[in-house]
């Protein structure tokens, strides 16, 4: 084997040693500020959850916690919902965006529950993912919050964090959640997710921290002076 080989295999072994001991120091961090992770979205069940997450898209979990009490207190079943008409609750979510396409999701999975899974939600991530309105992230979510399930739902904001602090160079989500669960221990990423979600929204900010200022980010990278150039999915 030619010296040059055997120098790229060190260099390998050398980064996947790196990035471990980030994550390591990403995980005490964490634990120090979250040792509890609740929920950021009000629910009362895996199908109010569902819900919730399906609405947060492209909303922020304060605005979507204002809007769910009146929807939840109409209808929380999906038996109850696929009574109301999809303008009544198109009316009612509409402050969180995307009104059409949410409200017609919502009556639609709801119908998909009743008539396929006797009003259940299902486990099964694929099951999930068939319903409308329902992508892997929100699938993920609703099986690791709702049932306990191990996975590590990764959206653009962790996407952001995950580069800053080093764990991955994937371009987009699907790259950076195999990056993040080869680096964490299964039993982790329920909490995980949601510690990641927790810190950015308090120190490690789109447009404030830029990589440069965080505990974990001048952790991480001590050297970084200028502000990180991130790949966008």
């Amino acid at each position: 084997m030619s010296s040059i080989v055997l120098h790229e295999q060190f260099n390998m072994i050398d980064l996947i040693m790196i990035k471990a001991e980030r994550a390591k120091l990403v995980s005490r961090i964490l634990n120090g500020y979250y040792p509890k992770t609740p929920v950021p979205l009000d629910h009362s069940s895996v199908y109010t959850l569902l819900i919730a997450v399906l609405l947060s898209a492209q909303c922020t979990d304060e605005r979507v916690n204002k809007v769910t009490p009146y929807l939840f207190k109409l209808a929380s079943t999906p038996e109850a919902m696929s009574k109301i008409s999809q303008q009544r609750i198109y009316e009612i979510i509409k402050p969180c965006g995307l009104g059409p396409k949410k409200s017609s999701a919502i009556l639609e999975l709801s119908n998909i529950l009743v008539e396929k899974f006797s009003g259940k939600v299902p486990q099964d991530i694929n099951e999930l993912e068939k319903l409308p309105g329902v992508g892997h992230k929100t699938a993920s979510v609703v099986i690791s919050q709702g049932f306990g399930i191990p996975a590590f739902p990764v959206d653009t904001h962790i996407h952001r964090l995950a580069q800053r602090w080093g764990l991955t160079k994937g371009k987009n989500v699907v790259q950076t959640e195999k990056d993040l669960k080869k680096l964490f221990p299964k039993s982790d990423w329920n909490k995980l997710h949601l510690q990641i979600i927790f810190w950015g929204r308090e120190f490690c900010q789109a447009r404030e921290c830029f990589g440069i200022k965080c505990e974990i980010c001048s952790s991480c990278f001590p050297k970084r002076t200028k502000p990180f150039a991130h790949k966008r999915p």
